[in-house]
């Protein structure tokens, strides 16, 4: 069973960490309560008592900020110079929350098989089983057209999609916040 608890963080990113906030499954409305505080954010303070061991990881994890909070330009800009597969995947998960799927599904073509997938598919299938009717085998190319087609009409599969874009979410930034400073194997 999947479980997520922002108290395991730093508290400058626990801080950051809404999670009331629901996942959207298109780009949504930014949420302006936390612009200046991710704007301002000092990665290494933020991380601390630990320090940072992986830069890139730390920045991908400010980029999962960006894009929780429906930043989507900001998370962006810092997840296009992270030449990493996990910064691929942010990147891709950004342009399926713009509607621009094709390039989402280009972006995950380069993240090839992720650490997260084998955890994110369980979780997937373990929330369908114990929530939701509709049984959903994450892969990222079929929840790509799953999240398209649910934007563009009535679809009854809404509420489990944004479950799984949280556990997404929950998972991808718990993987670049534990790579950030050294503490999972790469």
């Amino acid at each position: 069973m999947h479980t997520f608890a922002k108290s395991s963080y730093p508290e400058r990113i626990a801080e950051l960490i809404d999670d009331r906030r629901e996942c959207a499954l298109d780009a949504g409305t930014p949420n302006q309560e936390f612009a200046q505080t991710l704007e301002s954010l000092d990665l290494h303070e933020a991380f601390a008592p630990d320090p940072i061991t992986d830069l890139p990881m730390a920045r991908a994890c400010h980029s999962g900020l960006w894009l929780l909070h429906q930043f989507l330009d900001r998370s962006h800009e810092i997840s296009q110079r992270i030449d990493t597969p996990t910064g691929s995947f942010w990147h891709g998960i950004m342009h399926r929350l713009e509607g621009d799927y094709s390039n989402a599904k280009y972006w995950f073509r380069r993240v090839g098989e992720h650490p997260v997938f084998k955890s994110l598919a369980a979780a997937a299938q373990a929330t369908c089983s114990e929530q939701f009717p509709n049984k959903i085998v994450w892969d990222p190319y079929d929840y790509i057209d799953r999240c398209e087609a649910a934007i563009h009409g009535p679809n009854h599969d809404v509420p489990v999609l944004r479950r799984i874009g949280r556990i997404e979410w929950e998972l991808l930034f718990d993987f670049s916040c534990q790579q950030a400073v050294g503490a999972q194997d790469q």
